[in-house]
């Protein structure tokens, strides 16, 4: 008994004619690359098909770019929390605003000022007095 063939409806022609099937043969080391891009990019086989035709303009940035400016935000919100939690600053005496001292010679002047003074932890004083 020969089977009759199904009847395609007019809307099903109309979409295969529209949107052909498009296959081709690949290297497995090709298909994993394909597969990788994908992946990492979160796109479908048409839009990977779309960039290569130069249909659809990506502007894919290298991933070492993406680490670096990862590495250098990470690296300034780090020296800000350190210098937030650490630095020292005192006001000026002649404007009022605040100075953060930065350099090895004026850590040194107030360090030997601190001693000379007999600075100490405010419980410290209470213990030794």
């Amino acid at each position: 008994m020969v089977r009759k063939q199904r009847k395609i409806p007019p809307s099903r022609k109309k979409y295969e004619e529209d949107n052909p099937v498009i296959s081709f043969r690949a290297t497995k080391r090709d298909k994993n690359e394909f597969a990788a891009i994908r992946q990492r990019r979160s796109l479908s086989h048409g839009a990977v098909y779309r960039i290569g035709l130069g249909i659809i303009q990506v502007k894919l940035r290298a991933e070492e770019e993406v680490r670096q400016q990862a590495y250098d935000k990470g690296l300034e919100y780090g020296i800000e929390v350190t210098e937030e939690l650490y630095a020292i600053s005192c006001p000026c005496s002649k404007c009022g605003k605040n100075k953060t001292v930065i350099d090895e010679d004026e850590k040194k002047t107030i360090r030997e000022f601190m001693m000379a003074n007999l600075w100490c932890h405010s419980d410290c004083d209470d213990l030794y007095s």
